[in-house]
């Protein structure tokens, strides 16, 4: 594929990213977490994909928080070669680092591997000072939107507020700073960790702009959330850690009890993958 078609399909997947948060019902965005990962849930209808922080990590042995720049970009543009046609979105994290200058050379990164959108958090990674002063974090997502919505790839940015993963429960600080984040320039709004349907009604109600909630114990389910006015929904790392969870419950089958129990779950994951990767690129020659 020549460089020109390429361009030309990364505008298309944006303009078309971008267009689902306005459907009829809320986007349903699948976290992948590596290639193979991304082309099943590929396969399997999803319109949109992301990267997830903690899955990634997690393929690495390591906990949430502990990938670097290129780690990140390297993963995102493989996810976004297995997708195919389907828009990948990637979950940036702090934006790899504090200063505002930064987050813009994280952006280019980010579109120089084809990811059509993007997440950037105000969680700075100390757990002694762990969320952004809201000024500081506002221009971080103003240098977000500088870099994303300046050429004809124009990104969805998503900007995220991570009070409520912090120890932080204040819905009022939690909006403030989603308001600001609006007047930023973000096209998508999220502030992971809240729970409750008023809560999340009173977010909706109170900004202009799409809302991303994350699935997670306690989350209402889809039809609910719609009908609140979210426009979308993503599951992070859940996915990744239902993964492992059946990986270690196979493992500890087998430890624990020799029986082969497992197996006819793995004929499942098997069938998922034959059906999947049967499209996947030949292998290169040598």
């Amino acid at each position: 594929m020549s460089t020109e078609t390429q361009a030309v399909d990364r505008i298309e997947q944006a303009e078309r990213f971008r267009a689902l948060h306005e459907g009829p019902s809320p986007l349903l965005l699948a976290n992948a977490w590596d290639a193979g990962s991304a082309r099943l849930l590929a396969s399997l209808g999803f319109s949109a994909l992301a990267t997830t922080s903690s899955g990634f990590a997690a393929s690495l042995g390591r906990l949430d928080g502990t990938s670097c720049n290129d780690e990140a970009l390297a993963n995102a543009a493989a996810i976004v070669a297995a997708a195919g046609d389907v828009p990948v979105s990637a979950d940036l994290e702090n934006g790899f680092g504090d200063d505002p200058a930064v987050v813009r050379a994280t952006l280019l990164g980010a579109l120089s591997v084809g990811l059509v959108g993007c997440s950037v958090e105000d969680y700075t990674g100390r757990p002694d000072d762990p969320i952004y002063d809201r000024k500081l974090a506002a221009e971080r997502v103003a240098a977000a939107v500088s870099i994303g919505h300046r050429g004809p790839v124009r990104m969805v940015v998503c900007a995220r507020a991570e009070n409520h993963l912090h120890g932080r429960a204040d819905l009022a600080d939690t909006i403030a700073r989603l308001q600001a984040y609006q007047e930023a320039g973000a096209d998508v709004l999220y502030a992971p960790g809240i729970t409750r349907l008023e809560d999340i009604r009173q977010v909706v109600d109170s900004v202009g702009l799409p809302v991303n909630v994350l699935a997670r114990p306690g989350v209402p389910p889809v039809d609910e959330l719609a009908k609140a006015g979210v426009r979308r929904i993503s599951v992070g790392g859940a996915f990744a850690f239902a993964a492992l969870g059946a990986a270690a419950e196979a493992a500890r089958e087998l430890i624990e009890q020799g029986t082969y129990g497992y197996l006819e779950q793995s004929s499942v994951g098997l069938q998922g993958a034959r059906a999947a990767f049967s499209t996947a690129p030949e292998k290169p020659a040598a």
